[in-house]
């Protein structure tokens, strides 16, 4: 008997009422039994678990966790000793789910000899918004960086080419060869300028749209270009409302993401896939620098594959210019992420382990008068 239905066949007035109370709980909780088993679980653990509760109940944690997991452990203290216990940096993870970092909150019922009350704590959604003010720094560096370079270097690379090309003309044979290898040099300082370029400030045009066409819109160009042969899967939300952005910024974002999935996977020689996925998730949220307002951002997408994973070292400045992980790579890509997601106040989220590594981006939904005022455009 759980303690919700022993209070309701007692008649007091939590019975019902204290069910719904633990539904309206933001954080997942499970009631477990003597035998491990799962007596009652609220709509947050049936999200956190993605499993519904009659499934949770029916595979009891047994179903959750194996054996040898932390969670166990920390269920046998309890009953032996009693009083309440907290155990930090836990990973849950199956087919289904997974979560690092996890803090599991446990606690004994005195008058129930054997139940154990379990609270899950997840340190995503923190790290998420930690880890925006380093995106956030990293795109600012950037833009001034390409402003510096496009005052500093380019305009006097024209004279330097200019010079070179009378020289080539007037030296002789011999000498010919150099004047065009500064010529040559001065191309490849103005492309890379160039594509700096891409970092500077420009103004957006944000409006609604559904994010599910862009998304689709991506899929169709990598699976006919350099995701081709692999696996891509769509898991979307199709209650989600109109996200507030620039549909092209937003798009460029999303294939740098993907084509970054693929190839880690060709070049790992992996068979996997990719997994596209759109979830609402209510409660994140960040500071609107320079104001006391706070920016909503309930809006999920997920980029998802089945790679070898980011190396740890790499991980803390994934986002930050001329870092990265292929052997040609220059860097910019993963930057250009960060900064356009800095522009758009959304934050980015990065959990990677060998096989699975997902990529979520937080965004901003567009309000009703927006919507509105955007509605004969908000279509991609």
């Amino acid at each position: 008997m759980t303690l919700r239905s022993e209070r309701a066949e007692q008649g007091g007035p939590a019975g019902p009422g204290a069910e719904s109370l633990l539904d309206f709980l933001p954080v997942p909780f499970l009631e477990i039994g003597a035998d491990d088993g799962v007596l009652a679980a609220n709509v947050a653990a049936e999200e956190f678990f993605a499993t519904s509760r009659q499934q949770l109940m029916h595979a009891g944690l047994k179903g959750l966790a194996p054996p040898d997991h932390p969670v166990f452990v920390l269920l046998e203290h309890l009953r032996q000793r009693g009083g309440s216990v907290t155990e930090h940096g836990v990973a849950f993870s199956s087919a289904r789910f997974h979560h690092d970092n996890v803090s599991v909150q446990a606690a004994d019922v005195p008058d129930h000899p054997g139940i154990i009350l379990l609270t899950f704590h997840v340190t995503a959604a923190p790290r998420a918004l930690d880890q925006q003010m380093a995106h956030r720094s990293a795109a600012r560096s950037v833009s001034g960086m390409a402003a510096m370079l496009a005052h500093e270097i380019r305009n006097p690379l024209s004279g330097i080419k200019g010079a070179a090309q009378l020289l080539e003309q007037a030296v002789t044979a011999g000498d010919r060869e150099l004047a065009t290898l500064i010529c040559e040099e001065v191309d490849r300082i103005d492309a890379l300028v160039e594509r700096m370029g891409m970092f500077g400030e420009a103004q957006l045009d944000l409006r609604p749209f559904n994010i599910h066409r862009i998304l689709e819109h991506v899929r169709l160009l990598a699976m006919n270009g350099f995701a081709r042969g692999l696996q891509i899967l769509e898991r979307y939300d199709p209650s989600l409302p109109p996200v507030w952005g620039d549909r092209d910024q937003l798009v460029q974002v999303l294939i740098n993401l993907v084509k970054n999935a693929a190839e880690a996977m060709r070049e790992s020689g992996r068979e996997g896939q990719i997994s596209l996925i759109t979830r609402y998730r209510p409660g994140i949220r960040v500071a609107v620098p320079g104001t006391d307002e706070w920016r909503h951002l309930p809006l999920v997408v997920t980029v998802r594959d089945t790679g070898p994973g980011i190396d740890d070292t790499v991980r803390p400045h994934l986002f930050e210019p001329f870092i990265s992980t292929k052997a040609n790579g220059r860097g910019l890509g993963l930057a250009l992420v960060g900064k356009i997601m800095d522009d758009h106040g959304g934050a980015i989220d990065v959990e990677s382990r060998p096989g699975r590594t997902e990529i979520s981006l937080y965004l901003p939904v567009a309000q009703e008068t927006q919507a509105e005022g955007g509605q004969e455009t908000a279509q991609p």
